[in-house]
């Protein structure tokens, strides 16, 4: 996910974080629906403590299922700056089964909790996603408050949006739209990643946060010389295809 980051904060000019979450990569403990929210609390908590970044500077990004701690942490804190959702579920169960109601033992209840959050909402979702149906995006971005234009990426599936130049346009334009209305400062994202391998299942997760050019220019520049230094990203972008 390294390189996908690095990408990502070069076209969109900010800067990035990365964790992973209990379990997963570098982390200890195990994988389970509580740790991942306590994971991103802790990593909300640093940016607010260590770095000193306000509410309204952040904007949330999850990925698959890193929608569920996302929609968790917006829908308890009011005064964020956007939340971007891609390829976000409904529910767990949902995933496997088309149910109508939810169940008491469902986990990352994500349409019980759209509805609180308060601040625009950004869906990207592939229209052939073969793991999470794209009407789970549809339906979320329905129930969202403040809804943002949507985009549904016609043959899109799971793991692939950002191999669509639509994707990284279009999350460019969210990024500088609610930057007009709001002090574009730093952006926190989750990210899920079906490539990485957990320490005690086959499928990985990977959360990343975004830090913006209002944070000490040395941070920009310490990633730019990196970048200068290395062909990481041009390995990335020619392994993947990336046509951005």
């Amino acid at each position: 996910m390294f390189e996908l980051f690095v990408e990502l904060s070069l076209r969109l000019r900010i800067n990035l974080m990365g964790y992973d979450y209990s379990g997963y990569g570098q982390s200890t403990g195990k994988p389970s629906e509580c740790n991942t929210y306590a994971d991103i609390d802790a990593v909300y908590k640093c940016l607010k403590e260590q770095y000193g970044v306000k509410d309204e500077q952040l904007i949330l990004y999850g990925q698959s299922v890193g929608s569920g701690p996302t929609i968790d942490l917006a829908s308890r804190v009011s005064n964020l700056r956007g939340v971007v959702l891609h390829s976000p579920i409904l529910s767990g169960l949902r995933v496997l089964y088309p149910v109508k109601r939810t169940y008491w033992f469902d986990i990352y209840k994500n349409i019980d909790k759209i509805g609180m959050v308060r601040c625009p909402v950004l869906v990207i979702h592939g229209t052939a996603d073969e793991v999470v149906d794209c009407s789970h995006g549809k339906q979320l971005w329905e129930l969202c408050q403040e809804k943002y234009e949507p985009l549904w990426l016609s043959g899109g599936g799971h793991c692939n949006l950002e191999l669509y130049p639509e994707f990284i346009k279009h999350l460019k334009k969210f990024v500088l739209t609610i930057g007009k209305s709001r002090r574009p400062q730093m952006v926190l994202k989750t990210a899920v990643d079906s490539d990485s391998q957990s320490k005690t299942s086959e499928s990985g997760t990977s959360d990343a946060f975004e830090l913006s050019t209002d944070l000490p220019e040395a941070s920009r520049n310490s990633l730019d010389s990196r970048l200068e230094n290395t062909d990481h990203v041009d390995r990335f972008r020619r392994r993947k295809g990336l046509v951005w």
